[in-house]
């Protein structure tokens, strides 16, 4: 609907190139509600495709010239001919967003025969309008998204994952890497000689610490962010090998978030870990993308083999 919305009031200035009022708008588009015209209205000046002008009536919306065309001038060019199936198909991807839709629910939301949903979808990646991403949670099938976003880390796996593969190597480096330097910064710690108060809160690091030092390292292809290495470090606590205390931080701190900031340290474990704790689930990064049927499943799990062997 706020597709609709924008192609709507882009044809009305078009067809009143002196410009339009809200009033008109409301007339000619009376089955929209206000909130949508407006969000379609704020969307069309924030991308400069419309000039806001003062009248003795009010308020006028008029289009720019063609020399200052932008995205939607530019999307209306690639639109030129659509029928309302293709323009419907366009909307239900739009609303997906950056996660995308699989071509079964764009069906059921359509309503509309899969052989002609199938044209409409070569039909707009030829246009360069939408593009298909294979999903690492089902590798046989593509999710359709706008052709100018960002797949989300739920469809691309994120850095864990290269042509929808595991990175299993990476993440091992990563997880040595960083317990590493939090033995190192407990070490250090330890050699200073103080008192074990302050020797016990010199041996913590921030997740942004553990991230600079990486991001240093040069080991990753990819860039990484503080969450990536929080989820690295995550693994380690699972492991029974470092501890996390959250602390209260002055607003714009580095590595703080809502006045928060995490700190991690080494710690050597009390009693070795039990068989259970130790099961590759509870180490798991991708933990939330394992289940049966997909690319990462207990079935075909070779850590999860390796362990039961064991």
């Amino acid at each position: 609907m706020r597709f609709l919305a924008t192609l709507r009031i882009i044809e009305l200035c078009h067809q009143f190139p002196h410009g339009i009022t809200d009033q008109v708008i409301q007339n000619e588009m009376p089955h929209i509600e206000a909130q949508q015209r407006a969000v379609a209205i704020n969307r069309l000046l924030s991308m400069g495709q419309l000039d806001l002008l003062r009248s003795n009536t009010g308020l006028l919306y008029r289009i720019k010239d063609s020399q200052n065309a932008g995205p939607v001038s530019f999307f209306l060019s690639k639109m030129k001919g659509s029928d309302n199936q293709e323009k419907l198909v366009y909307q239900i991807i739009e609303d997906a967003g950056n996660k995308g839709i699989w071509s079964r629910d764009i069906r059921y939301k359509s309503n509309l025969p899969l052989t002609e949903i199938n044209k409409i979808l070569k039909n707009l990646e030829s246009k360069k309008l939408i593009k298909a991403v294979k999903s690492v949670a089902a590798s046989k099938k593509k999710v359709y998204m706008l052709y100018n976003l960002q797949p989300d880390r739920s469809v691309t796996g994120g850095a864990w994952y290269s042509d929808q593969d595991f990175e299993s190597e990476f993440v091992e480096v990563l997880n040595q890497q960083c317990f590493k330097f939090l033995q190192s910064k407990a070490e250090t710690a330890r050699e200073s000689k103080q008192n074990p108060m302050i020797q016990r809160n010199s041996s913590f690091a921030s997740s942004h610490e553990v991230w600079k030092y990486i991001c240093e390292l040069g080991i990753s292809k990819v860039e990484l962010s503080m969450e990536d290495i929080e989820t690295i470090l995550n693994t380690l606590i699972y492991d029974g090998k470092v501890e996390m205390t959250i602390i209260a931080a002055k607003e714009g701190t580095v590595g703080s978030v809502d006045g928060h900031m995490k700190l991690y340290r080494a710690v050597n474990p009390i009693i070795p870990p039990t068989g259970l704790v130790r099961a590759p689930c509870g180490l798991c990064p991708v933990f939330d993308d394992c289940h049966e049927g997909g690319e990462i499943s207990p079935s075909n799990c070779i850590y999860m083999t390796e362990w039961l062997e064991f």
